[in-house]
């Protein structure tokens, strides 16, 4: 007898749920590739780098010396005094252990600070071109998603006034990222101190600082933690961790920093998804706060120097230009001049030129008009890349 298919219907609620587009283009890159074709990848936000060895052998150690098992929701306690340290001597501040919650990669913190204090109805101001989850978290939960563009004029740095104007007596949460991504914006201490000082007004207001690139600057470029100040303490979310300054990505780690009141509560949610972070990852990370820095330094004059370089690839090419950023490992040139929209040139690059990469509206509305290239590869990939590019830009001319 022939089974009728079940027809999938779905909660609401995962109408509302968005997703990252680069996973998306890198999946059909490999399954080009898969074809035989030869793929130059500008698309993923990951360094090309290996985990530096003495992290790979901390993990390593772990595992050997039975680090195999469950281990607290929020983190094993020797490695959230680790954080704490890190986070007071980074930051400049007092921090304890019971405010680090320990979770498998940056996107936790972020999905349960938006799902533990944001209702229906609630807004969140978020950066425009950004990075997707912030956005498509506010809508899952049902909140209302505010828009604050960040522009290409100001050096993809957040204007103050466009956070201000846009609170309102339902604003719940401001997130801020700097460095950013897609754009490799900085914004200043002067610019997040007059947003922080905005803030004391509304004690209602909760603020998600996104600082998973705070070690990726450059052009003598200075990291200022809104964590730092002193009367937000109480109602600020910081997210980091290792993916991106280690070359962690797989290893899935990450923290978050924030009132001891409200880690309990997202060491509960940790509790009824992920039941706890893998226990050698987090000795592992212990290695890497605490370690030799020399491999971090290294990759960081890397991707100095390819920075420089796709910077001045870019403005070679037809239709392209290119503000040179002072953060993160990513370009987000503007392809206004070509007439064409982003989505259209990425699938074209894709395709026809063999270069993967991401469209601005990727990111959000705000990101149309601009390509998103990660420089997380070689000097002899990234030429080769903006050979093709430049052919195929002088091809739709």
């Amino acid at each position: 007898m022939m089974r009728t298919p079940l027809s999938l219907t779905l909660a609401d609620r995962m109408g509302r749920l968005g997703t990252e587009t680069a996973f998306e283009v890198l999946a059909k890159a490999k399954r080009l590739e898969a074809q035989g074709r030869d793929i130059i990848h500008l698309e993923i936000g990951e360094p090309d780098f290996d985990t530096p060895k003495n992290i790979v052998e901390a993990g390593v150690e772990a595992l050997r010396s039975g680090y195999t098992h469950y281990g607290p929701a929020a983190g094993l306690p020797e490695a959230r005094e680790v954080v704490a340290d890190y986070v007071a001597r980074t930051r400049g501040i007092s921090c304890g252990a019971d405010e680090v919650v320990i979770v498998p990669g940056g996107k936790p913190t972020m999905f349960f600070a938006i799902l533990a204090l944001v209702n229906a109805g609630d807004e969140v101001i978020y950066p425009n071109p950004g990075f997707p989850i912030y956005e498509s978290m506010i809508n899952f939960v049902g909140g209302r998603a505010i828009s604050c563009p960040i522009r290409e004029e100001n050096a993809f740095a957040l204007d103050p006034r466009d956070v201000i104007t846009r609170i309102t007596d339902k604003t719940k949460m401001v997130v801020l990222n700097s460095p950013a991504n897609p754009t490799g914006g900085v914004t200043g201490r002067a610019e997040l101190e007059r947003i922080c000082a905005e803030l004391k007004k509304y004690p209602n207001i909760w603020i998600l600082s996104d600082e998973i690139y705070s070690r990726m600057l450059y052009d003598g470029a200075e990291h200022f933690s809104p964590l730092s100040d002193p009367d937000l303490r109480d109602r600020i979310i910081l997210l980091d961790g290792w993916s991106k300054t280690y070359a962690m990505t797989g290893w899935r780690l990450g923290f978050g920093v924030m009132p001891s009141d409200l880690a309990a509560q997202v060491a509960k949610l940790m509790v009824n998804s992920n039941s706890c972070s893998a226990a050698f990852t987090q000795r592992a990370g212990m290695e890497a706060l605490t370690g030799d820095q020399s491999a971090v330094d290294a990759m960081l004059a890397e991707f100095d120097k390819r920075r420089k370089l796709i910077v001045e690839l870019a403005n070679s090419v037809p239709g392209m230009t290119c503000h040179l950023p002072v953060g993160a490992f990513y370009i987000m040139p503007s392809i206004r001049q070509t007439g064409r929209k982003a989505k259209e040139l990425q699938d074209i690059l894709l395709e026809e030129a063999g270069v993967a990469s991401l469209a601005g509206t990727a990111f959000g509305a705000e990101g149309e008009g601009y390509l998103r290239f990660s420089y997380a590869n070689s000097v002899e990939n990234i030429e080769r890349a903006f050979d093709r590019i430049r052919d195929t830009f002088s091809e739709l001319r």
